[in-house]
């Protein structure tokens, strides 16, 4: 229980990765809330899930393209759980196809989700967090390796955090907030299945020939969390089976 007493929010958590992470954290100690776009009904799984742990479990509508909605999930955060200590940015989306083919809207939707809204949640964040607190953020081993063709603006979005969290780390350093980043490989999920159409090609890119599970991107977001990770700030972690090795 290294995070008892520790008040979270995870940005996406009601499904995939970022539901991992929430129970996670709960089962490390920490209250969680997170946001959710349009599940509910997996949302309300999920905050059963934390409350069966023993934990305060949130789970609040917010749209993560919406600068109005980041703030007031902050804020309802914080009223709930009287204050915060870790924020995790996991929500984010992808639109594959040729650069030269892709839709205005989908490009707009990949930066206001995949870049903005880590910014956003982190500048609503900020006033809360004191020392010891936390920003991760869910990256993709897409933003340092991009093996193949059809997913150049999605990679392009996933690299903007490498800036963003080291730049971050040395702003919020002196105040004893740690901000990482983790790059998540091909993970078993509903938007990319260990079954799916690509999934042999996408395991014959790693060293250990595998997907992984979203708990184990999820563990390692726990250890960032935790006290193990006190000096840890402004790196990149990689949780891909070798896909970057």
């Amino acid at each position: 229980m290294e995070l008892s007493g520790k008040r979270a929010l995870v940005n996406g958590g009601s499904r995939g990765i970022g539901a991992a992470i929430a129970v996670a954290l709960a089962e490390n100690g920490a209250d969680v809330a997170f946001t959710y776009h349009r599940s509910a009904d997996r949302a309300a799984s999920v905050v059963k899930t934390i409350e069966e742990k023993g934990r305060r479990g949130l789970a609040i509508q917010a749209d993560s393209a919406d600068p109005d909605a980041i703030r007031r999930a902050v804020s309802q955060t914080v009223d709930a759980l009287g204050g915060l200590d870790i924020l995790v940015n996991s929500a984010g989306i992808g639109t594959a196809g040729m650069t030269a083919d892709l839709a205005l809207a989908d490009l707009q939707a990949m930066l206001d989700v995949n870049v903005r809204a880590p910014v956003l949640f982190a500048q609503a964040a900020i006033p809360h967090l004191s020392s010891g607190g936390r920003i991760i953020s869910l990256g993709s081993s897409l933003a340092e390796r991009v093996p193949f063709p059809g997913v150049t603006a999605y990679a392009m979005s996933k690299s903007a955090l490498l800036s963003f969290t080291r730049g971050l780390s040395r702003e919020l350093g002196p105040q004893g907030i740690t901000v990482n980043l983790v790059l998540p490989g091909s993970t078993d999920t509903e938007m990319n299945p260990a079954n799916g159409e690509n999934a042999d090609y996408q395991r014959s890119l790693t060293s250990l020939g595998r997907f992984g599970e979203p708990s184990e991107v999820a563990s390692a977001v726990a250890f960032l969390a935790g006290p193990g990770a006190n000096l840890i700030t402004g790196a990149v972690l990689s949780v891909d089976a070798g896909f970057n090795a």
